[in-house]
């Protein structure tokens, strides 16, 4: 029996990237699936766990940690979007990646040539933007060596158990 839970679901960024940490390091976890949409993590007792709400929560044994990060939760709860921030975080965004690109061409990996948690960090977040109106800015052509590095870490066989994960809820 699984000592870790994570309260939350794979389809948030927030609680992938700790599904991909808890994979890559082979740890056995249990999933605790918190349904967000009708707000189960606003109520008791989850609130216990993460006193904001957010997900993911995580339990290992008595040790108790709250993990928060706000994402997609607007279009999920269908609650509006402020499109002006969009657009001025997509600007950001595409400020970053071009140090990403000029980085990724001296070596495979954020950190080096070598997998880190500086790369894995970022697979759940990219996952989705590769989804969204936001792929453009990982052009193969604009930005061949982060094209690349994307490639490398989404095809990681942690990511791929948490894509089958998500599949199940």
């Amino acid at each position: 029996m699984a000592t870790i839970k994570v309260h939350g679901v794979p389809d948030s960024p927030a609680v992938a990237r700790v599904l991909v940490c808890l994979y890559e390091k082979e740890l056995d976890f249990e999933l605790v699936p918190v349904d967000f949409k009708t707000a189960e993590n606003k109520k008791e007792p989850f609130i216990s766990l993460n006193p904001f709400g957010l997900l993911p929560a995580l339990e290992d044994g008595d040790a108790k940690m709250i993990f928060a990060r706000e994402a997609i939760i607007n279009p999920l709860r269908g609650l509006p979007t402020d499109t002006a921030l969009l657009e001025e975080s997509k600007a950001k965004l595409s400020n970053i990646l071009d140090v990403y690109e000029a980085r990724l061409g001296q070596s495979k990996y954020l950190a080096g040539d070598s997998f880190t948690l500086a790369d894995l960090h970022h697979i759940p977040t990219i996952s989705f933007l590769m989804n969204k109106s936001w792929k453009d800015l990982f052009d193969s052509e604009t930005r061949p060596h982060v094209n690349a590095w994307v490639a490398a870490i989404t095809s990681r066989p942690a990511w791929a158990k948490v894509l089958a994960l998500r599949d199940k809820y």
